[in-house]
């Protein structure tokens, strides 16, 4: 019987695990892998609704520019004396509207996700550089500022704290996705949207709220992004948006929707940051990292399908050998 995709790249995770525990000097330090998880924090945060958002067979690319804008709104405010208190609830909910417009256009005006999404990741990233213009506001609050360290981590643990929030949020959306009425109506969706609006679903609701809960999760990790490097720029994580494409489709959640499991989605963002830190402490060329991870993303695609084929040709191919009853 054949592995399910998921669980090969589980298993890829664990090899690669393994190579650098062996070969790699500093690997292992508690330092190094509080460093290398929240190096993709995240990208890990905006791949769980991504998730939710591809198995119902829609996508976002916005959400790196939604990153972007909130990251601008988040200097802009403070620039202007704002509490950070303040700030933070006013940023989610620029995130929320954005996700929001995004939703509105897919399902009500009926334009197709990926159209919309393209060119809404030009206007919030436009909007992020009115917003800031090309500043750098820094001098966030220590106390918040430490949270989204490295350094600071879970007392007793090597986990920083963006990377237990997003543990928790996984956990949370895993049994959303796989053990709740709308987990299943999201797996119908992908599958046949047709068929799923037919049999009762509230397809253009369930898909508005995706995109709203995207573009929340978006502005959320534009805020931990902001706070972890300390600096609030319009073009924060320019092109981030693919990473995050990638480790999902890495993960096999199936681009054309109805497939995937968000524990497979979950080791695609890890493997991506687990190797990428590897190849980092190994003196590799970051243009070579992008190329492993674009090759990965490839590969991701591509092997599931050939296996499907084959099966199926097989199968084919043992039909056409029965002997007529």
């Amino acid at each position: 019987m054949a592995l399910r995709w998921d669980t090969v790249i589980g298993i890829l995770l664990t090899a690669v695990l393994a190579t650098g525990l062996a070969t790699t000097e500093g690997f292992a330090d508690p330092g190094n892998l509080a460093f290398a998880l929240n190096d993709i924090a995240e990208v890990a945060l905006i791949a769980l609704p991504m998730t939710l958002l591809v198995v119902a067979g829609q996508v976002d690319l916005s959400v790196a520019s939604v990153l972007g804008l909130a990251s601008a709104l988040t200097g802009a405010l403070w620039e202007a004396g704002w509490a950070f208190e303040l700030i933070v609830p006013v940023v989610l909910l620029a995130g929320v509207a954005g996700g929001l417009l995004n939703g509105w256009l897919v399902t009500r005006i009926g334009l197709p996700p990926l159209a919309v999404t393209i060119g809404t990741l030009a206007l919030y990233r436009g909007l992020a550089s009115v917003v800031l213009g090309s500043n750098a506001v820094t001098g966030f609050p220590e106390t918040y500022a430490r949270w989204a360290s490295d350094t600071t981590t879970l007392p007793g643990t090597f986990l920083p704290y963006p990377v237990v929030l997003f543990l928790a949020l996984a956990v949370v959306t895993g049994v959303v996705l796989h053990a709740t009425a709308l987990g299943r109506a999201l797996f119908a969706i992908g599958a046949q949207e047709e068929a799923a609006y037919f049999a009762g679903l509230r397809v253009k609701r369930i898909k508005l709220l995706l995109f709203t809960v995207t573009g929340l999760f978006a502005a959320f990790a534009g805020i931990v992004f902001t706070l972890r490097y300390g600096s609030a720029r319009a073009d924060n994580d320019f092109g981030f948006e693919m990473l995050v494409i990638a480790a999902v489709l890495l993960g096999g959640v199936d681009f054309n929707g109805g497939k995937g499991t968000l524990a497979g989605a979950v080791c695609g963002v890890l493997l991506i940051g687990v190797l990428k830190n590897l190849l980092t402490l190994n003196d590799v060329a970051n243009e070579v990292q992008v190329i492993v991870t674009g090759l990965l993303l490839v590969g991701s695609v591509l092997t599931p399908r050939a296996v499907a084929v084959a099966a199926e040709r097989r199968h084919r191919r043992a039909a056409t050998a029965a002997p007529p009853p």
